[in-house]
Order: structure tokens, then sequence, then C-alpha cells
């Protein structure tokens, strides 16, 4: 019922409670049932608990829901893989490897007595160790990068590709191994190889890259809990981390088409750089504007469309934003927004944003459906996006962003890009968009430049 309603923004909110009313249940009564805590201990960790989420709802913005989600797939991580070393050390304890109320479970699981219940088990172990460590580690670098704890640039680490090649066949390896020959010291190594994996695999990947980045590690984390369940098992579990971890995987593959590109590329091969001669392409050719010209742009458009980057989170505009839709609204203009699937840091980030301040759902518009309909728009306004409405990915096929699904702005009548100032993007190419004889640059910050543009439009 809570992933049912998590699947349409009306319904968001009663999904989520009640997905946190039913972990609350389960894991009150499997602690009460099992004798695990008496009274006391079940308040305390209710108490704790909350003032937990308290401090995180009240003290985290929605411009840091990025790396909040990051740190919630690495505590995931760190459960499933927590969940796999307890029980590892409850096996070598007991010796024969199987628990009594597990054998009749773990015996459906083998092929008419051809693989021991020891070995299914062992194996399931291995692999929750090995997907939680990696996802923990992983989302914590994540994290770092998004909190701007450390540099989100690539870590171009000299023999990279090899050494996370070498980690990956490595922990296969000895998650394998584990069947043949199991040892607590075995275990141990597979946890400490796979940690180092999901922080080789992570401090490589750019902050462009951070959406498939964390809808792979959220993924990744209903895999290891999936494998947990098979731990303990759990069928209620396996099947959870299933969802998610299927659900994860389709989120994958739909940034890596919005982007062009491969998973193997976003994890191994990273993006081609290319150091574009802005000169040719911007000299005389930027047209500068201010507040009150577009505040006469927008009084004469009838159909106005926002196209939300990032930019848009770094400045927090999206109560300026809200508050020019409005005025816009008042005025009989059509407001719409194209969200382009990679726009931010995370999988919805501009949809994240855009909902804090009510912007109707309705009024959000997929790239499909809304780029056949540029041509009939009045006025474009491009926030802090870059690469994701660059033309020359649809028109250059030697661009090193050629194919990439693009958000078609420049078709627009008039296109207004509000932007600190011509740096490129993560591709390191230039925008020919920015010199197109319908643009107009408004150089500033976003938060302030559509403030002074609905002042400006008040008075107008």
């Amino acid at each position: 019922m809570g992933l049912k309603g998590l699947t349409h923004p009306k319904t968001a909110v009663r999904g989520n409670v009640l997905g946190g009313l039913g972990m609350l249940v389960a894991v009150v009564a499997v602690l009460f049932e099992q004798e695990i805590l008496g009274i006391g201990g079940l308040l305390g960790g209710l108490a704790a608990g909350t003032l937990i989420g308290a401090l995180f709802a009240v003290r985290v913005q929605m411009t840091a829901m990025p790396q909040l989600v990051a740190i919630f797939n690495g505590f995931g991580g760190a459960a499933s893989a927590l969940v796999a070393a307890g029980e590892y050390v409850a096996v070598s304890d007991h010796g024969s490897g199987v628990l009594v109320d597990k054998a009749s479970y773990f015996a459906s699981l083998t092929a008419q007595g051809m693989i021991s219940h020891h070995a299914v088990e062992s194996l399931a172990i291995g692999f929750a160790g090995l997907v939680g460590a990696a996802t923990f580690t992983g989302s914590v670098i994540a994290f770092a990068k998004l909190q701007e704890l450390i540099s989100g640039k690539v870590y171009n680490i000299p023999g990279n590709q090899f050494l996370t090649m070498a980690l990956t066949l490595g922990s296969l390896g000895m998650c394998g191994y584990m069947l043949v020959a199991p040892s607590v010291m075995l275990f141990w190594l597979l946890i400490a190889v796979a940690s180092v994996l999901g922080i080789a695999l992570v401090l490589r990947i750019g902050g462009a890259d951070m959406p498939v980045v964390i809808a792979l590690l959220n993924s990744l984390s209903g895999i290891a809990a999936a494998a947990a369940g098979f731990v303990l098992a759990n069928t209620s579990l396996i099947i959870a981390g299933s969802l998610v971890g299927a659900s994860g995987v389709i989120l994958t593959v739909i940034m890596c088409k919005a982007m062009n590109r491969s998973l193997a590329n976003v994890l191994f091969g990273g993006v081609a750089v290319a150091a574009g001669d802005q000169e040719d392409i911007y000299t005389g050719k930027i047209k500068e504007t201010d507040a009150d010209e577009v505040a006469i742009l927008l009084d004469a458009a009838d159909r106005v469309v926002f196209v939300p980057g990032y930019g848009m989170a770094v400045a927090q505009a999206q109560h300026a934003v809200r508050e020019l839709t409005n005025q816009l609204k008042k005025r009989g203009k059509t407001v719409e927004f194209a969200i382009h699937p990679v726009a931010g840091r995370m999988p919805g980030h501009m949809n994240v944003l855009l909902a804090e301040v009510d912007i109707p759902y309705d009024d959000l518009k997929e790239m499909e459906e809304i780029n056949p309909t540029f041509g009939e728009v009045d006025v474009a306004i491009v926030l802090g996006a870059n690469d994701v409405v660059n033309p020359v990915a649809r028109d250059d096929p030697d661009s090193p962003i050629a194919g990439m699904p693009i958000i078609d702005v420049d078709r627009a009548r008039n296109v207004i890009v509000i932007k600190r100032s011509l740096s490129p993007g993560f591709a390191g190419i230039p925008n020919p968009l920015f010199a197109n004889d319908n643009t107009l640059m408004f150089f500033g910050d976003a938060k302030g430049a559509i403030m002074s543009a609905n002042t400006a439009l008040e008075e107008y």
C-alpha cells in the first residue's frame, strides 16, 4: 500500500505514512514477540527514532534532498550487511550452518539435494554482505560529493578501471568461494573488498551523473535487502527488496537513456570532455538583457515555459519562481515547466523542488510531451540548465553529447537564459543556444534574477 501510494504525487504523502506505519508495526512486533526488548527498550527506541526523524524533517532543506536520499540508501545497504554479518557469526557458532526453523525454507531452494542448505545460506550471506557494504561506502561518497565535503569532480585514479574490475571480480570470487570453504576471516575480507569497491566506483563519477548513481544505489540497497531476506528466510523481505531493486534498475535505465549513455559508460568510461572554442561561438553574438526587458516580454506573452536546472537548486530560486508563476497566471498567461529526467543531482530533483512550493503537478511536463510544442512557446526561461538544452546534442553528430535527448528550447520564439556566466556544463563544450538570435542572456543568480523580473513585471 505504501509503494502504491508513492506512484502519484497526490497520494505520495499517504503512501509514505503507510509505509512508515508498516515498518513500525513490523519492528515492534518482532522485537516484542522475540522478547528482544522490554517495554522500556521499545519506548526508548521509538523516542530516539522519532527525535532523529524529526531533526531530519525540520533541518534538512529541500535542496539537500539528493544527499539525504544518498545517505538513506547507504543506511539500507549497511543494515543488510550487518544482518549478513550477524547471521554469519551465528552460523559459525552453530557449526552446522542451518538453524532448525530455516531447514524447510532452504530445502525449497535446493535442487533435489544437489546443493546443501549450508551452501545456499553461505551464498546468500556473502552476496548480502558484498552488495550491502558496496552500497554503504558508495552512498557515503555520493553524500560527501553532494554535500560538497569533497569535490564533485571526477577522480581519475591511475589504473582505476583495472582496479574496479579487479575488486568486482575478486569480491564475486570470494562470495563464490564461501560455498566451498567458508570462514569468518574470508567473510570479513569480502566486506573489506566490497567497501573499497563502493568507494572506487563512486569516486570517479562526476556530479552531473549523480541522478544515475543515486538510482543505482537505490536499486542496490533493495537487492541487498532481498539477499538479507534469503539470509533470514523472510519471504516478505525478499519481495520488498526485489520491488525496490527492480524499480531502481528501471529508473537507472531511464536516467541512462536520458543522457544517451550506457550504465557501463557512466560507471567505467566517464564522459568525453571537450574544450570547445568559445570565442568562435560567442564573440559579438551574446545579447544581454535586464529585468525590465524580461518584464516586457512576459507581459506580451501568452505561453511561458520554465526550464529548471541545477542552477535553480543551488540558488534556491523555487520560491521566487512560484511568485512569478502566480503573477503570470493572474494575467491570464499559460505557465508550464519542462522537466528533463537528469536535471539536477537526483531523479526527480526538479519535481521535488517545485512540489515544495506547491507548483501544480499538471503544470510539470515531461520532455517528450512538451518538445513538439516549443514552436508555440512565446517565452522560454532557462534557469541554470546547460547541457540538457544544448542543441549540438541534436544537430552535431560529432559532439561529445551527440544523441543525448534535450529540451528544444531553441525553437521557442524568445529564450531567456538565466545564468551566472557563459561557463560550459559538465560536458565542457560551448552552448550555441546562448548566441542564438532569439536568445537573451540574463546574467546573475537565479533567485535574484527571477525576483527582479517579478518586481519589474508588477510595476509594468
